[in-house]
């Protein structure tokens, strides 16, 4: 029988071409996601391992033992240590022609061999008031050899400018809020967590080196200094976050190890080598978990089980095809067991080929990804990974998959009388016992899986809903012979005006059922999915853009920092001319408000601006009101300006925030130099055409910054939330689209491996026709009808159902927190059914072309 399974595959491949796609996309896709972990880990490894990649060992501080200068001294004295480099390193703001800039200030290395980055140009600092500045910084801001910055600055300035770095991560829709101030007016506030520069220092810059491929210094200005610039920058009291050392040649490490910890009186584990620390970091990175793999690795299942339906459904035409000659193989002697095995034989060829490719084809794929990430300098460390993980599991899970798909044909081949060679095997419908119970199964899945994903919407619970969604699912699948062949028959009809070929093209489709079944199920797993991220993203942008719209009163505000000079007249005229900007308008502190307990500062705003850019009238102060944030409970309040003090009625805002506003023509300005302009800011209110892009919107936010002369981290609001969650939600889609279209692709395999096979058993029939004065064009236009039934049936079919999908998903997800609307992105949902029936009718071509080329009496002749 191995002989007669080699025969097969020898003499019918053309036939397994589609099984090996199909499954050599799978397991690309399997091998490539173990791949892309292994990859990340490795490129992360190679950027946060850049700063010590040249010692040998690294100690760490722990909170109860600190580096300090004592520490560096006795790491430098340790037997064994050829150099030490204790790295520093302070966060301050650096200001470098009218803009200030976040940066981080490290010292330079006594030994040059232990400097981590390349020198681009100039020099290194050899004295204080020297810095070297990295190229994307100097690139960015215009620095050269020459160029002065000064580092540091008042603690005030300090503290607001380092609290801004942690303004977007510290609050969810974090921005403007109803009651008058903006995200970027909170971030003022003084972060007691990030030390605070003390001294403002001019230096030259003497230098240009490489950027640090460091994740943890990303948007970070990155200078290197002497020891006695930081000192002059922040103070003596210096505190070292990690030692590297390099061992003289021949030092035993285990030994070295010792002596350091015991030298620098650390707890056993804070010093280790390059390599253990910078996994440590990554593993601190992850938590443990790389959640991309796990989300990539769902994605490669969608993949594996669309393959194991075509797969399936391929080798049950294969032993249909065979039925004569499986028979006639029984009849001279073969058993059961062996026509079984041969059949599992054939399956465990193709598998394990098709693996091998798929494998191949993965690590091609990488490879190429990698080598054009490298090319992108903010990418350099991009390193492949290959784990045997990857190769063996892309094997064993290939040739398992198709071995296994195999089995319920196998069964089919053994079930073949001898001497009924003519008669082929009943397929499993609803009219049998396996069919009846199929069907049982999937019609009690759906009915207990759609309960709970209704329940799990209605009440808001994603954990419910998920696996509720994917039994109901799973369930359709399994009862999918009962509707889709009547669906398809129904369908028919539209293909009737077709004439003969249209008639025949309907009557094919549903000829038999299971096949035709397993075909469309191929489809529309990818289809259901890809429409219901779809639905499920339309949704949720829906119901965030209505959560901004009561969040964010107004589009945009830019603050000023707290001590600072206030807008000029000049900057808010020039703000006002850019393009894309309809309104602007400066609120101007007035004083502080306590009101149940808690005090607010204080923003008046006049009653023409607060008619422009507050759409809804419940946030305009009225005069002798003050509104307070959602949520405030206060039966009045009471605003102090300088010396006087007036009671206010209380209205509360729509939003929530941490800031009072008033008419500014009930209170005049604060006065400079008062003491409540020392925690507040004025701010620029901005309104924004709705006509603007994402693009624009952000090239508007730096324009708006440089007219006022404030850092971009100072501009935020509504539309800038908007373009980020945008982006967030169209990058996602895009991605996950990407990812299903490989199933799709797959699937859309199988329907013209369905037709193929078709055309083959059909052979005489479609000659009889030919022979019948049915014409090549009408041949190829009944079979590409054919396909286009089945794939625009499952489309429809999964599109319907990917909406309902999408919509009880979102409503599980954000129900618990805002008001969700269903919201079907119609043109996304008919382009996905209209490219399904044109990719069914593209599967159509090669299959109709080979029926159409045989002439009629050659295909009469075929026994």
């Amino acid at each position: 029988m191995l002989q007669v399974a080699f025969s097969q595959l020898k003499t019918h491949s053309r036939r397994f071409i589609a099984i090996m796609l199909a499954v050599l996309l799978a397991v690309a896709f399997l091998s490539a996601t173990l791949m892309v972990n292994s990859s990340a880990t490795a490129s992360l490894t190679a950027s946060l391992g850049q700063s010590y990649a040249k010692a040998d060992l690294v100690a760490s501080a722990t909170a109860s033992v600190p580096l300090t200068a004592a520490s560096a001294a006795a790491a430098a004295r340790t037997p064994g240590v050829a150099a030490s480099y204790p790295l520093r390193q302070e966060m301050v703001p650096v200001s470098a022609g009218t803009a200030t800039l976040a940066g981080v200030l490290r010292n330079l290395p006594a030994s040059p061999a232990l400097e981590p980055l390349a020198l681009v140009s100039g020099s290194w600092p050899t004295a204080a008031g020297q810095v070297t500045v990295d190229a994307k910084t100097a690139a960015a801001r215009h620095l050269a050899v020459g160029s002065t910055v000064t580092l540091g600055g008042t603690p005030v300035a300090a503290a607001h400018q380092e609290g801004r770095l942690k303004a977007e991560a510290r609050a969810s829709g974090s921005g403007v809020s109803g009651s008058g101030t903006s995200g970027a007016a909170r971030s003022a506030e003084p972060d007691s967590a990030l030390p605070a520069a003390s001294h403002a220092v001019k230096a030259t810059v003497t230098g240009v080196m490489a950027a640090s491929a460091d994740p943890q210094l990303s948007g970070l200005a990155q200078f290197a200094a002497t020891a006695a610039t930081l000192d002059a920058v922040s103070g003596p009291d210096t505190h070292y976050t990690t030692i590297a050392v390099k061992l003289v040649p021949g030092t035993n490490t285990a030994t070295a190890t010792t002596a350091l910890e015991q030298a620098l009186r650390l707890p056993a584990g804070q010093v280790v080598t390059p390599q253990e620390l910078t996994t440590a970091t990554v593993k601190s990175f992850t938590g443990g978990t790389d959640h991309l793999t796990i989300v990539l690795l769902a994605f490669a299942a969608v993949a594996l089980l669309v393959s194991g339906l075509v797969v399936s459904n391929t080798f049950s035409v294969l032993v249909a095809q065979r039925t004569r000659e499986l028979a006639l193989l029984r009849c001279v002697g073969a058993s059961r067991k062996q026509v079984r095995s041969s059949v599992i034989l054939e399956a465990l060829v193709v598998g394990l080929a098709a693996s091998v490719l798929g494998v191949l084809a993965a690590v091609g794929t990488m490879a190429v990804v990698v080598g054009l990430l490298r090319h992108n300098p903010d990418y350099a460390f991009a390193t492949l990974g290959v784990p045997a993980s990857s190769i063996i599991a892309g094997l064993v899970v290939g040739t398992l998959l198709t071995v296994a798909a195999s089995l319920v044909p196998a069964r089919s081949a053994t079930r073949v009388a001898p001497l009924a060679a003519l008669r082929p095997a009943d397929d499993a419908s609803v009219h049998n016992a396996a069919g009846r119970v199929r069907l049982g199964i999937g019609i009690a899945l759906i009915l207990v899986g759609g309960a709970g994903l209704v329940a799990g919407g209605l009440g808001s619970n994603l954990l419910l809903a998920v696996p509720a969604g994917a039994a109901s699912f799973v369930g359709l699948i399994l009862a999918a012979t009962l509707f889709v062949p009547r669906l398809v028959s129904m369908a028919g009809r539209l293909a009737r005006p077709a004439g003969v070929p249209g008639t025949m093209a309907s009557a094919n489709a549903v000829r038999n059922p299971r096949r035709t079944t397993a075909t469309a199920s191929a489809l529309l797993i990818g289809v259901t999915l890809v429409t219901m991220m779809m639905t499920g993203a339309a949704t949720a942008r829906q119901a965030f853009e209505s959560q901004l719209a009561d969040h964010f009163p107004v589009d945009m505000a830019a603050a000023a920092v707290p001590g600072a000079p206030a807008f000029t007249g000049a900057e808010l005229a020039k703000a006002a001319t850019l393009p894309g900007v309809e309104a602007v308008a400066q609120l101007k502190v007035v004083g502080t408000v306590t009101a149940g307990g808690r005090q607010y500062p204080a923003y008046g705003i006049s009653a023409a601006d607060a008619a422009r850019l507050l759409g809804n009238p419940a946030n305009r102060p009225a005069p002798g009101t003050v509104v307070l944030p959602k949520g405030t409970k206060a039966a009045g309040a009471s605003l102090v300006d300088g010396k006087t003090t007036t009671r206010l009625t209380v209205h509360t805002s729509t939003t929530g925030g941490i800031a009072a506003l008033v008419p500014l023509s009930d209170f005049p300005a604060a006065a400079a130099g008062s003491p409540v302009l020392a925690g507040a800011a004025d701010q620029v209110w901005i309104k924004v055409s709705p006509s603007l892009d994402g693009t624009a919107i952000t090239a508007l936010r730096a324009d708006i910054a440089s007219a006022l002369h404030v850092d971009e981290n100072q501009v935020d609001g509504a539309v800038l939330e908007k373009v980020m969650f945008n982006q967030v939600i169209n990058t996602l889609l895009l991605v996950v689209t990407g990812l299903l279209a490989v199933a799709i692709v797959i699937a859309l395999i199988g329907v013209a491996n369905t037709l193929s096979l078709s055309v083959l058993e059909r052979t005489r029939e479609n000659s009889l026709l030919r022979a019948l004065g049915l014409t090549r064009g009408q041949l190829r236009g009944m079979l590409a009808l054919e396909a286009v039934l089945i794939a625009g049936v499952a489309a429809v079919i999964g599109s319907v159902l990917g909406v309902v999908y999408g919509w009880l998903g979102a409503q599980s997800a954000l129900g618990s927190f805002t008001t969700v609307v269903p919201v079907v992105p119609w043109a996304q949902v008919l382009l996905v059914v209209a490219v399904a029936a044109a990719a069914g009718l593209l599967a159509s071509v090669v299959p109709a072309r080979r029926a159409a080329r045989l002439s009629p009496v050659e295909g009469l002749a075929v026994d």
